[in-house]
């Protein structure tokens, strides 16, 4: 399989990184499952009791915020929903599980002239944050393309995916995204953009075979052997 990944990533000009799986874990310190009672809580004090349907059950704060921006037509009150979502995501970063091997994943592509970018649902408030400490932002010389007030835009919708490419000048052709859901999948492939699954274990792994991803790794240490050996060979 390595051969193929290495076939895969070869000759990418521009490489587009999903935030929460591929570069970090940002809510392991932080549960998503207790940020999604908080953001409940907000609705029932800012919106009143019956925003969110009684048969709605999820622990996923950005399905919450979809649900939300599907049913309910106060565009003012999902623009609130969507700052506390922020908030609470910036207070995540603090205890963010960087993904193994990704630092110098991203500092040894960066280093060889590939263009660089992160494509997500999450703040890009939160990803700057969490990318400057650890020194990695300077990296991203294709900018951070994450959720706006435009929930509708989320992936597997590709918006921020092509406001990527346009922002680094790339055609499709020559980019590569790196995401963790089936989500990232479509919005690749809705962008014409070729797709490497990341899957910390062996659920997240059959998610993305399930949903239709031809090559999932389950850790990124050979995609960074691979890219520093093209590189030491250049």
């Amino acid at each position: 399989m390595i051969e193929r990944v290495g076939d895969l990533i070869t000759g990418k000009q521009a490489v587009l990184f999903d935030f929460d799986g591929p570069i970090c874990r940002l809510f392991a310190g932080h549960p998503a499952a207790d940020v999604t009672r908080r953001l409940l809580a907000w609705l029932d004090e800012n919106g009143g009791p019956g925003i969110v349907d009684p048969a709605w059950d999820g622990d996923d704060p950005h399905a919450l915020l979809r649900e939300v921006d599907r049913t309910y037509p106060d565009r003012e009150l999902v623009e609130g929903l969507e700052d506390e979502l922020t908030r609470e995501e910036l207070l995540a970063t603090v205890k963010a599980y960087p993904t193994p091997y990704v630092d110098r994943l991203i500092q040894t592509w960066s280093a060889t002239g590939v263009g660089l970018a992160v494509t997500t649902n999450n703040s890009p408030r939160a990803v700057e944050r969490y990318l400057t400490e650890r020194n990695l932002l300077r990296c991203f010389g294709g900018g951070i393309h994450g959720r706006t007030h435009k929930v509708d835009h989320l992936k597997p919708d590709p918006d921020c995916l092509h406001r990527a490419l346009d922002f680094l000048g790339a055609e499709a052709s020559q980019a590569l995204m790196i995401g963790d859901t089936a989500a990232d999948l479509h919005a690749a492939r809705a962008a014409g953009v070729d797709f490497l699954g990341y899957g910390r274990d062996s659920r997240r792994q059959e998610h993305l075979r399930s949903a239709g991803a031809d090559l999932v790794v389950d850790s990124l240490g050979p995609v960074l052997d691979l890219v520093w050996e093209a590189a030491a060979q250049a």
